[in-house]
């Protein structure tokens, strides 16, 4: 990192701050889920400083390059693996080693009891979004065993892997054949076989479109798109004009008596505008079900998720 945080506190005053925000994850932490948000920004007074642990091994996200002296010798008394990244969501570039033991290879964390594989050599993202805990949980609860969930722009798979601990059958969806990869290595790391599981490489209208024709359904289906993305054909999706789309094609294929959990992180969206965009693209009404984040993410919340309900 090669910018500076801006120093806002004095040394003292930002050691005890930090001090203060891993006390108060004392309760979220524990040897079945190992992986939390430790500093969430504002949240904590600490506002532009993300700290995460992932087993053990820190990840520091900021909106600047430089850590400033007193957090950065805070840091190195703490005798863990450090890792730090520009908050950036157009960065492809991996963490840069602070302090610490080296994480040169992938390794495990652990949620409510489920392994998911690790890496901060794989570029921006490290392989699980922390701020979907309690909403795998929550899928956890709600799936039966044998039910069918399409899990889509799944990255690696973690949503599936949740309801497959379930006894749940899962189709998981995204663009990206290693991303694709992984997810059936954390189908591994669980003891779940990946070949009892359906995987599909592609663009999901697509895919959406083709199930429906085919008359396949699904109990459950997971709908967390990135908030702007462009197709090889050129189509642009942007959260705010298009999920209406994509949650009418995701009804096509949803079995009677499912659920549909539709999340974005868009911040210029309030939870109603979101949800009055979601109903209005429906054909029928549904139940409406709005979860907050889980409780280490003190700061924005930038995150809504609504469970929809047949």
């Amino acid at each position: 990192m090669s910018t500076v945080i801006e120093n806002f506190r004095s040394g003292d005053s930002l050691r005890e701050l930090c001090e203060s925000a891993l006390a108060r994850r004392a309760g979220v932490l524990s040897p079945d889920t190992d992986a939390v948000r430790l500093v969430d920004g504002a949240g904590d007074s600490l506002p532009n400083i993300n700290l995460e642990t992932f087993a053990g091994r820190w990840l520091l996200s900021s909106t600047s390059d430089r850590i400033p002296p007193s957090l950065g010798e805070w840091l190195r008394n703490q005798d863990v693996a450090v890792y730090a990244k520009r908050l950036d969501m157009h960065a492809k570039e991996s963490p840069a080693w602070v302090c610490g033991p080296r994480c040169d290879e992938p390794f495990l964390i652990r949620e409510n009891g489920l392994k998911f594989e690790i890496s901060f050599q794989s570029g921006y993202s490290q392989g699980i979004f922390l701020d979907q805990r309690d909403n795998r949980a929550e899928l956890r609860r709600l799936i039966e065993p044998g039910k069918k969930l399409l899990n889509t722009f799944a990255y690696t798979g973690a949503f599936s892997v949740a309801a497959a601990a379930s006894g749940a059958e899962t189709t998981t969806l995204d663009l990206s054949q290693p991303y694709l990869d992984w997810a059936k290595r954390n189908f591994s790391h669980n003891g779940l076989d990946p070949q009892w599981h359906h995987y599909c490489k592609g663009d999901t209208f697509h895919w959406l479109s083709r199930f429906a024709r085919q008359g396949r359904k699904f109990d459950g289906i997971v709908l967390d798109p990135p908030t702007f993305s462009r197709a090889k054909d050129g189509k642009v999706f942007r959260v705010e004009e298009n999920y209406g789309e994509l949650v009418s094609l995701a009804e096509k294929v949803l079995a009677p008596d499912g659920w549909i959990l539709c999340c974005t992180n868009f911040r210029q969206m309030t939870p109603r505008e979101f949800e009055k965009q979601l109903l209005s693209a429906l054909s029928q009404n549904y139940a409406v079900k709005h979860a907050p984040m889980p409780d280490d993410f003190t700061g924005e919340k930038y995150l809504k998720s609504v469970w929809l309900r047949s």
